[in-house]
This record gives C-alpha cells, sequence and structure tokens, in this order.
C-alpha cells in the first residue's frame, strides 16, 4: 500500500433506509471506479425504525407486512446477504474495499477491531460458534464465527457482505438498545438488553472510527462531511 493509497472516511448520519443503503451502494461504485480507495468506512443511523431484509431472502412473513401497513416498522432491502436486521436505537457500519486488500479487511480483522475496541471501552465480546447456519428471519437469531456475541452470549453485532466486479459492501450493525417491544413483535424472541455503557452512541463511533485508523500512517484519508448538498450529489450519481 503506497502513500498515496487513500480512504474515504464518511462523517455519521441518520436517514431513511432507501438512502442510507443507496449512500452504501455509491460508496462501493466509488471503490471499483478509483483504483486509487483502499476502503471507505461509514458509520449512520436509521430515521425511524427499520428492518433491513438480506438479498437472499425470498418471502416477508404476513405478520411483517401487518407491521409496515400499520406504520409500526419501515422495510428496506440490502444488497449484502444474512437474515433480517432490526435498525432500532443501534450502529450501522458500512465498508467497501477491493478483493485485493480481503486479507486486511476481512471478516476476522474487522471482529479482531471490534472486539478490541469494546474491550477498550470496558464490554468483552468475542465471535460466535456456528461454521454455517441456512438463512433466518432473524439475523440476530443465529451466531457465525463471522458474528460476535457478548459473555451473556446475546448476539451483539452480525455483518454481512455484497460482491460486485472484484469489491465488497461490508454491513455490521451493533445493537446497542434495540427496541424491546418492536423486536419481540417481529421475532417472538426477547431482544438484546441495553449495552451497558455509559456512552452515548456518537461517542462510541468516535471510538470506533478512531480505532479503526490506528497505524495506517501510508493511507491519506480523506474526510467526507455528510451534510444535505452532499448527500443529494451521491444519490444524483447512482439514480
Amino acid at each position: 500500500m503506497g502513500i498515496e493509497n487513500q480512504a474515504l472516511i464518511f462523517s455519521t448520519n441518520n436517514l431513511p433506509g432507501f438512502d442510507q443503503m443507496a449512500l452504501d451502494l455509491n460508496s462501493l461504485n466509488q471503490t471499483i471506479s478509483n483504483p486509487e480507495i483502499i476502503f471507505t468506512l461509514r458509520f449512520y443511523y436509521w430515521t425511524g425504525d427499520w428492518l433491513s431484509i438480506g438479498y437472499h431472502q425470498k418471502e416477508i412473513p404476513p405478520h411483517w407486512e401487518k407491521l409496515l401497513l400499520n406504520n409500526e416498522i419501515k422495510i428496506v432491502r440490502r444488497p449484502s446477504g444474512g437474515g433480517a436486521v432490526l435498525h432500532s436505537g443501534g450502529i450501522t457500519y458500512a465498508l467497501t474495499f477491493r478483493k485485493s486488500h480481503y486479507k486486511n479487511l476481512s471478516y476476522e480483522m474487522v471482529n479482531k477491531w471490534l472486539i478490541k475496541s469494546f474491550r477498550e471501552l470496558g464490554i468483552n465480546l468475542h465471535n460466535g460458534n456456528l461454521r454455517k447456519s441456512p438463512i433466518t428471519n432473524n439475523c440476530f437469531g443465529t451466531s457465525l464465527i463471522s458474528d460476535i456475541v457478548d459473555q451473556d452470549g446475546f448476539k451483539r453485532i452480525g455483518s454481512a457482505q455484497y460482491r460486485k466486479k472484484g469489491a465488497f459492501l461490508q454491513h455490521g450493525e451493533i445493537q446497542t438498545n434495540p427496541s424491546k417491544d418492536l423486536w419481540f413483535k417481529l421475532f417472538n424472541e426477547k431482544a438484546p438488553p441495553k449495552l451497558n455503557l455509559d456512552l452515548t452512541n456518537d461517542e462510541i463511533v468516535h471510538h470506533l472510527r478512531n480505532s479503526f485508523l490506528e497505524n495506517k500512517s501510508n493511507i491519506r484519508f480523506k474526510n467526507i462531511v455528510m451534510d444535505s448538498n452532499n448527500i443529494q450529489n451521491y444519490q444524483d450519481k447512482i439514480s
């Protein structure tokens, strides 16, 4: 990785699910088209309560459709795989990179970063133990080795990828304080409890971002503020 290699680091924003997925795909397209870009990194929140369903999920259960019609949830399809994820009170990360850097930006590397970062904040997490599992309605109902669970066995972070033209988009959801009521309505399961940290999501994101960028002095970082004008420009590029 030469000194001219670049990483795009986007500021945190809060948008509806369709806009967030569009921005992630735009980051992936930039990674594909610009050979200087090593990776892009984005943390974000969702406006309202959203359920994102994986690319390969074929059907939506009738009770999800009822919740959608009652305006209790909004639903968007992710380009990445895996099961459905409730985005309510948590933090989403999106990382894009090319295949040539997979050894440096794989599930394993990302999990090590997340586990180390939360350990520094006082939370002990570890990898799940399943090597393979069928796609389920609830992404957080199973814990693959690419997932991260807490000491009580609750899955805290689930990740999934989408591959295009030799590049990757990796999504991950960090469940910090999911809606217990909505979680049960969707999955008929108990939600993970609130993450035991006296920090806001913004403070957690600040720590995760700084931790990820450590020891990368050979990469030139470009910080991009996602204001309303920038967001419209990125959406126009892929419309």
